[in-house]
Order: C-alpha cells, then sequence, then structure tokens
C-alpha cells in the first residue's frame, strides 16, 4: 500500500508541470490549459476584490489633497445651486429610499473605482494567459493596442465627468419655479456610472478603425468615401448612448468622437500611403493581370538539428 506521505511530493510535482513557469515554449495540453485559466482567472479575482476592498474605504475617507470617492462622485450635483435641491442650505446629500441602499451603493462605487485602480494587475492575468500563443510581432501589436485603449478609455470618462455638472444645471433649470431637485442616490449614481461607462467605450471607436486598417479590412479612400455618412451616424449614436438626453453630454460625444474618427482617418491615410510606397518599389503596381508574382521560388534547405551527426563523415 502506497504511503499518503510520500504520494505528497508526487502531487506537487504534477501540478508545477502544469504551470506555465515551467514551459518556457508554451506548450500545453488542454488540462493544463484549464488549471492555468483558472488560475489566472483566480489571480484577477483577488485583484479586484482587493481593489474593491480599498474603493469602499476610500468612499468616505480622504486620501490627503484627494477628496474621497462619495464626494468625488457627489461633485457634480452639488454644483447644482442650492435653491434647486431639496433642503440645499443644509448640504447637498442625496435620498436613500430603501433600507441598506447605501451600503449596496457604497459597495458598487467602491469595486468600480477598484477593478480601474488595480485594471493592470488583473489584465496582466489574461495577457500573461494569452501571450505565450502569440508571435513577437503580435505581442507588440496587442501591448500597443491595450495601452492606447486604456488612454483613449480614461479620455472618455474624464470628459463625461466634466460635462455631468453642466447637463445636470441645464436639466433642473426647467421649471425650478414650480420643482426641487431631490435626486435619489441608486438613480444618481447608476446615471453617473453609465454616463462614465458609455463615453470610455464610445473612445475606442478610432483605434478599432486604425486596427481595421492595418489588417486590410476598410482602406483610406473607402474611409474618406464613407466620412459623411460614418460623422451623421455619430451624432445619431451620440443622441442615443447619453442617458440624460441633454444637448451638452450628447453634442460633446458627437464632438469628442468626429475629431477622433478623423484622426484615425489621416493615420489611414498615412498607412496606406506607405504601403502604397513599398509595392511601387518592388515593382508589383507594373504586373500584368497575368503575369506571376516576382516571388523567390528556390526552395532552402533545412538546416540539420544541433548535435546530430553527420553521415558522410561517418567511415
Amino acid at each position: 500500500m502506497a504511503d499518503p506521505a510520500s504520494e505528497q511530493p508526487e502531487r506537487r510535482g504534477k501540478r508545477s508541470k502544469r504551470s506555465r513557469r515551467r514551459n518556457p515554449d508554451g506548450t500545453m495540453t488542454l488540462i493544463e490549459h484549464i488549471y492555468e485559466f483558472r488560475r489566472r482567472l483566480a489571480y484577477a479575482l483577488l485583484a479586484i476584490v482587493l481593489g474593491g476592498i480599498f474603493g469602499f474605504i476610500w468612499f468616505n475617507t480622504r486620501l490627503g489633497p484627494i477628496h474621497s470617492l462619495g464626494e468625488i462622485m457627489n461633485a457634480p450635483y452639488c454644483a447644482i445651486p442650492p435653491e434647486r435641491r431639496l433642503d440645499g442650505a443644509a448640504g447637498c446629500k442625496l435620498l436613500q429610499t430603501v433600507p441598506f441602499e447605501a451600503f449596496m451603493i457604497r459597495l458598487k462605487v467602491g469595486v468600480a473605482a477598484g477593478a480601474v485602480l488595480l485594471s493592470p494587475a488583473w489584465l496582466y492575468q489574461f495577457w500573461a494567459f494569452i501571450a505565450p500563443g502569440l508571435y513577437s510581432k503580435e505581442r507588440k501589436y496587442a501591448l500597443t493596442f491595450v495601452g492606447f485603449a486604456s488612454v483613449l478609455f480614461a479620455s472618455g470618462a474624464v470628459l463625461a465627468y466634466i460635462l455631468v455638472p453642466h447637463a445636470l444645471d441645464l436639466l433642473t433649470s426647467f421649471g425650478q419655479e414650480q420643482f426641487v431637485t431631490a435626486l435619489t442616490a441608486d438613480k444618481y449614481i447608476s446615471f453617473i456610472l453609465s454616463l462614465l461607462l458609455i463615453f470610455g467605450v464610445s473612445f475606442e471607436l478610432p483605434l478599432l478603425v486604425v486596427m481595421l486598417n492595418r489588417v486590410g479590412v476598410v482602406k483610406y479612400q473607402q474611409l474618406r468615401r464613407w466620412r459623411r455618412g460614418i460623422v451623421f451616424a455619430l451624432f445619431i449614436f451620440a443622441a442615443f448612448a447619453t442617458p440624460g438626453s441633454d444637448p451638452f453630454s450628447m453634442i460633446g460625444l458627437a464632438a469628442a468622437l468626429t475629431v477622433l474618427f478623423e484622426i484615425s482617418i489621416q493615420l489611414a491615410r498615412f498607412h496606406d500611403r506607405k504601403l502604397d510606397k513599398a509595392r511601387k518599389e518592388e515593382g508589383w503596381d507594373k504586373l500584368d493581370d497575368d503575369e506571376a508574382a516576382p516571388f523567390d521560388y528556390t526552395p532552402s534547405k533545412v538546416d540539420e538539428p544541433a548535435g546530430k551527426p553527420n553521415t558522410d563523415d561517418i567511415t
């Protein structure tokens, strides 16, 4: 009968072989891939949980000169003139309509903020899972894509946060003599988070256009012909995507997307011009339709593996 104590080192050895650190070339079986994905997913979820705990504490805690997360989220509402807010002279507190609502809002905002702050940690886990299966050139493009995507998402969220006070001021200005603004916490926080998410995701449009141009799906000439239609579609998208239906957020989103789309068109123009120049230098544009491309069809020799003896030297 086998000793259980002697089986434990053997099990540890098997688990260590499943780790990709033991496989520098990234070759793994299907079961090993599943175990690796489970490990990376656990680390990613752990990073999000830690970020959520930090965000939950930050919600009511100032970090030196940095305001608390609750103050940051309430700042657009506090920018509304006091005479328009319910009991505005006493402060700018939101309404809690059901018990436990404040705790759930604090938890939701804390998890969202923590996930954004610790995004490099959990994004790295997914990157570490797929990176061994990519070529060096594909890794470079993927890192560039992720880097620009993060910057664009943050830029969109910042723009949305800047426009929110103006949007709320405009929306609460109608009927101010007959109505008073008393926003519930759940609807207000949902409005802010959805607006930040919509602006952040929408700002990924130019990156998508550039990547489609890089892989040859769309060309600069096509984008130039479609420019007016796409710009018109962007304004329609902004009108339906913004949750507040106010002109500030709609015009701000549409104008920003138009500028970013124009930048992506110019990047596609430079890329296509570079490709055309390379084709002209290689002489491919002068070929007839029935003429073969000037490829080198000479077969290359296969190098012998290192350490293999040469049979010609054996006597």
